[in-house]
């Protein structure tokens, strides 16, 4: 039976980010499946406070103050955000899902869901504490997220994690999650979509070139710094590996400065130009230090590009053993280097992890399996 739900998300598109896409794929999931969605979110982008219609579901935009580049949105009071909140509480909802548990927004849709007598339903994302690489920053985000967790506890919400490491994370706060809400991809779409682009021409690459991916937002937790170092290496270099960084984000001047014959910046680039530039590269490299379940990872398996990562959220889900990628123990070059010039030297290695990885991920990770999650854990 169709159902009236609500997802809580503090960042949604046009804003950058796993949270952001994750949101509008399940939205769109669940539309399909003949339920009435509504997601909650702000006006990180200035793109316009108010009602708005996305393919078959409704997006609330609510004044914000976008700290931090949008990344910790706080709400902006006004007559404007209160008529919009009225307009809100006047629709029915069967169940609510919120993004993240640390958030004011957060804070607003288990608020939301306890007084329409609803249990909120909280999908954490995340694998390891907010980081800005900020040593003045970072302990008080800290004491932020404990914060807020306590806050949230205050609504008895029911916890799940994107993946097994977010479910282990969130014993951090003494939480026992119910289960895992997977991050999802439609991979045969997503293949499909591919543009003409050839970026292994626009690069100027030879035949014999080896072609390592990194897609997704220039933030220090991504490990960027290592994936700079590695490829100005005579380790790789000498094994005509190149490095092509698509995204943007707070270092994205950092990495147009190391740009060289072995790594190029390739701007932000869209989803049909993603997929093309997966499809035509020998390896994704993901050095990061926290990742809920990345959404890069599901599309590099879609496109059968093996992974060079860290243990990070949906990397064992993914690379259950070396047969489907390859899963490093550390953020730093030297493992990075390693992990690329053994698969360089074993194409055998790599060819199997291709196959293997893309058959994961067709079989496993769809949006209508996770939405039809959703559905039976929102209306239990």
């Amino acid at each position: 039976m169709a159902k009236n739900l609500a997802i809580f998300s503090a960042q949604f598109p046009p804003h950058m980010g796993g949270i952001e896409n994750f949101t509008r794929n399940l939205a769109r999931a669940l539309a399909n499946r003949g339920n009435a969605v509504t997601v909650v979110t702000n006006d990180t982008n200035s793109i316009g406070i108010g009602w708005d219609r996305e393919d078959n579901f409704d997006v609330l935009r609510l004044p914000c103050v976008p700290l931090v580049d949008g990344r910790l949105p706080l709400p902006k009071p006004s007559a404007v955000r209160r008529e919009l909140l009225k307009e809100l509480d006047a629709r029915e909802f069967d169940g609510v899902l919120v993004n993240a548990r640390f958030y004011p927004h957060s804070l607003l849709g288990m608020k939301t869901a306890r007084a329409k007598g609803l249990a909120p339903l909280v999908l954490d994302h995340g694998s390891a504490y907010l980081s800005f690489s900020n040593p003045v920053l970072d302990p008080c985000v800290r004491v932020y997220e404990h914060v807020m967790t306590t806050l949230g506890k205050r609504y008895k919400p029911r916890y799940f994690g994107i993946s097994h490491k977010s479910v282990e994370w969130l014993r951090t706060f003494g939480i026992e999650a119910e289960g895992v809400i997977s991050n999802s991809i439609d991979a045969a779409e997503f293949r499909e979509c591919a543009s003409k682009r050839d970026f292994r021409t626009e690069l100027e690459l030879d035949e014999d070139d080896f072609l390592v991916a990194f897609v997704g937002r220039f933030i220090p937790e991504k490990g960027l710094s290592a994936i700079i170092e590695a490829s100005r290496t005579s380790e790789l270099s000498n094994r005509h590996v190149v490095f092509a960084l698509a995204g943007d984000g707070p270092l994205a001047d950092e990495v147009k400065a190391a740009e060289g014959p072995n790594l190029c910046w390739m701007g932000r680039l869209g989803k049909d130009d993603v997929s093309a530039l997966l499809q035509q590269s020998d390896a994704l490299c993901l050095p990061s230090r926290s990742e809920g379940f990345s959404t890069t990872l599901l599309e590099a398996g879609a496109c059968g590009c093996p992974a060079v990562v860290t243990d990070i959220g949906g990397a064992r889900e993914l690379i259950p053993d070396e047969h489907y990628g390859t899963i490093i123990q550390s953020r730093e070059a030297a493992a990075v280097i390693s992990a690329l010039a053994f698969v360089v030297d074993n194409r055998s290695v790599l060819l199997e992890q291709s196959q293997n990885c893309r058959r994961q991920v067709d079989g496993k990770f769809s949006w209508d399996k996770s939405a039809l999650q959703v559905e039976e854990y929102l209306t239990k």
